[in-house]
């Protein structure tokens, strides 16, 4: 009779767990849209990228190479982001446990005192371990047993769990990608823009130098009685002007270095360089492909695509909790009051053995909070996923055209030069001669100087936009 209620009782909580479990609210589907143009703004389909390149073959400049090699093997960030890659490994373990059974194994030692007129200690002193003995109190207790416990994965909720820490491990190799990638840009665009600021520094010296030069032939004009004080004074100024300039210069080549020493993970020191042929270095050929490569070349959307991955899991996982589980428990050993009794067989032997289903009945307002905040996450890891395809195609899109106007502001800027140089031979002659006033002479040295230095500085653009490029279309990390 007994039995039969039991088993009645067992019948009812199985009928209200599965009933419970019936009641889940819905996943929201996150479809992402992985779609992208078929070109970026040209109608080539040439599918040839730069990305494939190693940095080692893009990058010509042995004392780059040093440098990015320096950086890749002692930069802090990137070693911090290998931890991260470290720490999602050791999830992957800590997730794959729940998996297989617990095992353990422990020896105890006890002692209990029970009060005589209990319905437990009037038993015990009544009860004969042998003919005549009775049952010590206080009783001991001693024990030495192996217990295992083991969560059966009826709903998939433990291995949906594993694979979203293995998504995000793989999250965080991409991310380490990216890393990587950004790392090789910032130590080439300082280094151009540290040659760069090598040329304009010589540039000014060599524009001190032509100012001194016009300055003491005014000066000798003054005592001839050709010139003023007024034109005298103007061209000093303009000297300590340009004197200014270099120092100036000067501490931006300090930041610079600096800066890539920071990045190489070192104190400071002079950065090796070549400083003569900068501007006549010729930026790197730009094969772009097609856009639809961006999603298996950059890191970053790659690293997206795995979050959302991690994320549709998730969701999977919070979703199991409403569901009952079912969980087993053994455990064999051997159990007396006294330690030599230990090892009689079969008297001392203890085993067990139990299932139990568990599942929330009322009150689950916890589990459908996680649920939703799942299913939230899920969806902001689709709108990011989205987004970092949308902002990598437009990045690429922006730096082409930065190339392209880039390269014709060059040509003109260097015809530009030409002319202003020549004019300054021309002021310099007309004003020995008194043909030309000392402000036409200081006009076209300032002109000059002031489109030298731009020169050089679209020169700079132009190397870090070629590079801005290559990073953004996904080069550097393989």
């Amino acid at each position: 009779m007994y039995k039969f209620r039991i088993q009645q009782c067992i019948g009812v909580l199985s009928i209200c767990l599965a009933v419970a479990g019936c009641k889940v609210p819905a996943i929201t589907a996150a479809n992402e849209n992985r779609s992208v143009p078929g070109s970026f703004g040209s109608s080539s389909q040439d599918t040839t990228n730069i990305s494939a390149l190693r940095w080692r073959d893009f990058f010509t400049d042995p004392y780059l190479v040093t440098l990015i090699d320096s950086a890749m093997n002692h930069n802090q960030e990137l070693m911090i982001t290998l931890q991260e890659v470290e720490i999602a490994r050791n999830e992957i373990r800590f997730k794959q446990a729940p998996l297989i059974p617990s095992v353990t194994a422990g020896v105890g030692a006890g002692i209990e005192k029970v009060g005589r007129y209990t319905s437990q200690g009037a038993g015990d002193a009544s009860t004969e371990i042998e003919p005549g003995k009775e049952m010590p109190d206080p009783l001991a207790d001693f024990s030495l047993a192996v217990r295992a416990n083991w969560e059966i994965d009826i709903w998939k909720k433990l291995r949906n769990a594993k694979k979203a820490a293995v998504t995000r491990y793989l999250s965080t190799v991409e991310g380490k990608n990216f890393v990587i990638t950004n790392l090789i840009a910032e130590v080439a665009n300082s280094y151009y823009e540290l040659l760069a600021l090598d040329n304009q520094l010589e540039i000014v010296k060599q524009n001190i130098e032509l100012q001194k030069n016009a300055l003491e032939i005014l000066k000798v004009q003054k005592e001839a009685a050709r010139a003023t004080e007024l034109a005298v004074q103007k061209f000093q100024a303009e000297v300590l002007k340009s004197q200014s300039l270099e120092f100036d210069i000067q501490q931006k080549i300090k930041g610079t270095e600096n800066r890539i020493n920071f990045l190489l993970g070192r104190f400071p020191q002079e950065i090796a360089r070549d400083k003569s042929s900068f501007l006549t270095t010729l930026p790197a050929a730009v094969r772009t492909g097609i856009p639809s490569q961006l999603l298996a070349n950059r890191p970053d959307i790659k690293q997206a695509e795995q979050q959302l991955e991690a994320a549709k899991l998730d969701v999977k996982v919070a979703r199991a909790e409403f569901y009952p589980s079912f969980g087993i428990s053994a455990a064999l050993g051997f159990q007396a009051f006294k330690p030599s009794y230990l090892v009689k067989f079969p008297e001392s032997v203890l085993y067990s053995l139990a299932g139990d289903l568990v599942g929330p009945l009322i009150n689950r307002h916890a589990i459908k909070a996680e649920f939703f905040n799942a299913n939230a996450r899920q969806l902001q890891a689709m709108y990011n996923y989205e987004r970092t395809i949308l902002n990598a195609y437009l990045e690429v899109a922006t730096q082409l055209s930065n190339i392209s106007n880039l390269g014709s502001s060059y040509d003109l800027k260097s015809k530009q030069v030409d002319a202003l140089t020549r004019s300054i031979d021309i002021s310099n002659d007309l004003f020995k001669s008194a043909r030309a006033d000392y402000l036409e002479v200081l006009m076209t040295q300032r002109d000059a100087l002031e489109a030298k230095l731009e020169l050089i500085e679209t020169k700079q653009q132009q190397m870090n936009a070629v590079v801005n490029v290559y990073r953004e279309l996904g080069g550097g990390w393989k």
